[in-house]
């Protein structure tokens, strides 16, 4: 099973499924015959092959752990979304049974937090500074895994119990580098919404200027309406 979990997760089976899949949309569509399905499988190897000498094959051996690993290569977001979906994987399977259901819920909120970050991001009127950008990839492809790896490479007892050097267990040193990943990434949201809100103000600014003191077009102006007399009817001015 874990062997089995290892290749599920890894960059090189996540490529191979991209290729495929876009082998089987273009399937769908019409743009590939029959063979559309043989294609597909074709797709996957290569995609398999290509993303293993890119991002690396899977490791079947050792602890489940020791394979979250990931490059910051290509573009940032499908490197971030491959890197939450590994670390989705692994905490979601727990090896044996080393974190607690407090830190897999918080593990798995911070993933939660990293892809509305990325939604947010790509809608974005706005842009993360250089740093704010690194900030970003390197929570979800580096600080996250990292800290995920070497937690439960400590048994889950002396984990629980054993006090650090700061005073505090491995546990709950663990939930406070989670906090503060959080709060960094609520931070860099934030930031967008902030830009956001600027521009949507700055807009609101220039119609107001633009459409706020000018009277509807084809309607009169108040002052016209008040100071001219009422026209008379039609009958009256042709005198009869």
């Amino acid at each position: 099973m874990d062997k089995l979990l290892r290749f599920l997760v890894s960059p090189a089976n996540w490529c191979g499924l991209g290729l495929a899949t876009l082998v089987l949309v273009l399937k769908v569509l019409g743009l590939v015959g029959f063979s559309g399905l043989a294609v597909a499988v074709l797709g996957y190897v290569v995609g398999f092959g290509a993303g293993g000498l890119w991002l690396g094959f899977p490791k079947l051996a050792g602890p489940m752990w020791e394979a979250l690993e990931f490059k910051d290569e290509g573009d940032a977001r499908e490197a971030m979304s491959r890197a939450l979906t590994g670390v989705r994987g692994l905490v979601d399977y727990n090896p044996e049974k080393r974190l607690p259901a407090s830190l897999q819920v918080k593990v798995n909120e911070l993933c939660d937090a990293l892809e509305k970050l990325l939604s947010q991001w790509e809608r974005s009127k706005g842009s993360l500074s250089l740093q704010e950008s690194f900030h970003a990839r390197h929570i979800a492809i580096s600080y996250l895994p990292d800290a995920l790896k070497t937690y439960l490479s400590i048994p889950a007892q002396y984990a629980s119990t054993r006090l650090l050097e700061n005073g505090k267990t491995a546990q709950d040193t663990f939930a406070d580098t989670l906090a503060e990943l959080q709060g960094k990434v609520k931070q860099l949201g934030d930031d967008l919404a902030s830009q956001d809100a600027h521009a949507f103000l700055v807009h609101s600014k220039f119609l107001q200027d633009k459409f706020g003191n000018a009277p509807m077009l084809g309607a009169p102006s108040l002052d016209r309406t008040l100071t001219s007399p009422p026209t008379p009817p039609k009958e009256a001015r042709d005198g009869n």
